[in-house]
């Protein structure tokens, strides 16, 4: 195959290519708040926000994690309880904890200079090879390729690469034939107007091919084969999961939420008590009730059903039974267990689908 490729590389007029492409991202990229400078913290931070994220979406939470973190140091010291309340409804919490992680390992072993190395930026918890080669690139200027999903579709049309890019091994393909047509001069612009002209010309169904810079290079556009590539086998169907879920209010008003697990889905976040219903055993009112007995010592008062809740995750989807009630009983509060109001509830990081689940206990509550 990778015969095949340089065969295909051969074909194109590289520097013509190159100055096309960077001529269209200069004239028309789009002004983010990441592109303002070359800061390679920010340019890290925008890289792991912006996995399986759309670019509106991170856009607004980009621009508070910097004012709460505007630095290497301050992301270092930080209480991770703040960094996930920083982070709630961005979702894969995982992504920001290995941030944190090699954040602290950037602060104490590089004296808080992100390593413009390839081998010392690798080696850095949650950097892959496309987030090591944004860095690189952008913030240093190094001619490193950064694959991601938007650049595979780009030049699977331009090389008429047909390799599987859903399977894992195809990206060391499309790294070597980014090595190969790289700008040496202007590698920071390049990479960069790959991802721009996946995200805003060559999208994934409909490619804009007549607006795109670099039509004349596109060997798909010739074949007239551009809207059949990308090859990318369908995903695993996804795991469905029934909760039941309740928030429960003591004699004081105060409701109870606990802290979800240190490792596995959302580690660490708060929920509200829940369960995973027994499809062939009792009713959803019943599990949950019996769920906060098992662990808090006795039944609650389950009022009424609120209604419910979908949440897809990339592997499974929730379906959460939503109810509210009261606690009968004292429940004894530890660092796991708290019982809080609703103002000091927007203190705790919780999951986009607890925070939709409150939204409706407060439309619920109201009308």
């Amino acid at each position: 195959m990778a015969t095949d490729i340089k065969k295909c590389i051969a074909k194109m007029d590289k520097k013509s290519f190159q100055d096309d492409l960077i001529e269209w991202f200069v004239k028309e990229q789009r002004e983010l708040p990441w592109r303002k400078d070359q800061d390679p913290y920010k340019i890290w931070v925008s890289e792991i926000m912006l996995q399986q994220t759309k670019v509106n979406t991170v856009i607004p939470y980009f621009t508070r994690f910097m004012e709460e973190f505007p630095t290497i140091e301050t992301l270092a010291s930080a209480d991770e309880d703040k960094v996930l309340k920083a982070w709630e409804g961005l979702g894969y919490y995982s992504r920001v904890r290995n941030l944190q992680s090699a954040v602290r390992e950037v602060h104490q072993r590089y004296g808080g200079k992100v390593p413009d190395s390839p081998e010392e930026i690798a080696s850095l918890k949650g950097v892959g090879p496309y987030t090591a080669g944004a860095i690189l690139s952008i913030a240093y200027g190094k001619p490193e390729p950064a694959v991601d999903g938007n650049v595979m579709r780009v030049l699977s049309r331009i090389l008429l690469i047909s390799e599987d890019i859903a399977r894992p091994a195809s990206r060391k393909i499309f790294e070597s034939a980014v090595k190969e047509i790289i700008s040496h001069d202007h590698p920071s612009f390049f990479n960069q107007a790959l991802m721009e002209l996946g995200a805003l010309i060559c999208t994934p169904t409909s490619p804009s091919c007549l607006l795109c810079p670099v039509r004349d290079h596109c060997q798909a556009f010739h074949e007239g084969v551009q809207k059949e590539l990308p090859i990318k086998t369908k995903k695993k169907k996804q795991k469905n999961v029934q909760l039941a879920a309740g928030i429960f209010k003591d004699s004081q008003g105060k409701i109870l939420i606990r802290k979800r697990p240190e490792t596995g889905l959302l580690a660490n976040l708060w929920e509200f008590p829940t369960v995973e219903l027994n499809l062939e055993f009792k009713r959803q009112r019943e599990q949950l009730s019996d769920h906060f007995k098992d662990l808090y010592g006795s039944f609650p008062k389950i009022n009424d059903t609120i209604g419910e809740i979908d949440h897809v995750f990339s592997h499974l989807k929730w379906n959460i039974h939503v109810f509210c009630g009261n606690i009968q009983a004292e429940i004894q509060e530890t660092p796991y267990v708290k019982l809080v109001t609703e103002t000091e509830l927007q203190e705790y990081a919780f999951p986009v689908p607890y925070l939709k689940m409150f939204q409706q206990y407060l439309e619920f509550t109201k009308a």
